[in-house]
C-alpha cells in the first residue's frame, strides 16, 4: 500500500493537460494501485494522477457505499452528458480546507481504456458522474474553483493558503 502526496494548488502540473496513455502497462497498473490506496486514505470518492504530480490522463472513482468498486481509467473522455444538472460541493486535496457547489451534468457516458486495455463506454450518474467529471477537468489542467468567478476562486485560493500557514 503506497500513498503518494499531493502536489499543492500553486505546482504547474495541475494547470496543463495530462499526457495520453498510450498502452495499459505493468507500470500504469501500479500506478492506480497507489491512486486508489490515496485516494482511500483521503478520504475521496476520485482521484486524478495529476494530483499527485503525475502527468498521463489516468484516474480512479469509487463513489460506492463500500470501497473497493474503483473504475480504473485512461484516457477517459465525455461522449454525452445529461441536460440535466445536480449540484455538489466539491473540493480537493490540492485545495486544502476549502470547498464550493459546482453543477455539473447529473449523467454521463464516458469512453476510456480500463485495466486490462480495452476501450470501455460507460454510463455514470449521481456522485459518480459528478466525481468522473472532475477527474476529467483534472487531466485537462482545470480544477473545481476553474469553475468559480475570479473574485470566489481568488478568495478560496487565499482562504486555503491562510489554512496551509496554521
Amino acid at each position: 500500500m503506497t500513498i503518494r502526496p499531493f502536489i499543492p494548488y500553486s505546482d504547474r502540473r495541475l494547470h496543463v493537460p495530462a499526457e495520453p496513455v498510450q498502452a495499459i502497462t505493468e507500470t500504469v497498473r501500479m500506478i492506480w494501485d497507489d491512486m486508489i490506496d490515496t485516494m482511500d486514505a483521503m478520504p475521496g470518492v476520485g482521484l486524478a494522477a495529476p494530483q499527485i504530480g503525475i502527468l498521463q490522463r489516468l484516474a480512479v472513482v469509487d463513489a460506492s457505499d463500500k470501497r473497493g468498486q474503483a473504475v480504473r481509467m485512461a484516457n477517459p473522455e465525455v461522449l454525452h452528458a445529461s441536460v440535466q444538472f445536480r449540484a455538489h460541493d466539491e473540493a480537493s486535496p490540492n485545495l486544502p480546507g476549502v470547498f464550493a457547489r459546482i453543477e455539473r451534468p447529473r449523467a454521463v457516458t464516458v469512453r476510456f481504456l480500463n485495466d486490462q486495455g480495452v476501450l470501455e463506454e460507460r454510463d455514470f450518474v449521481g456522485l459518480w458522474a459528478t466525481s468522473v467529471q472532475h477527474q476529467i477537468d483534472h487531466l485537462n489542467g482545470k480544477l473545481y474553483v476553474d469553475h468559480l468567478s475570479p473574485l470566489r476562486r481568488q478568495m478560496l485560493v487565499a482562504k486555503s493558503a491562510k489554512l496551509a500557514r496554521r
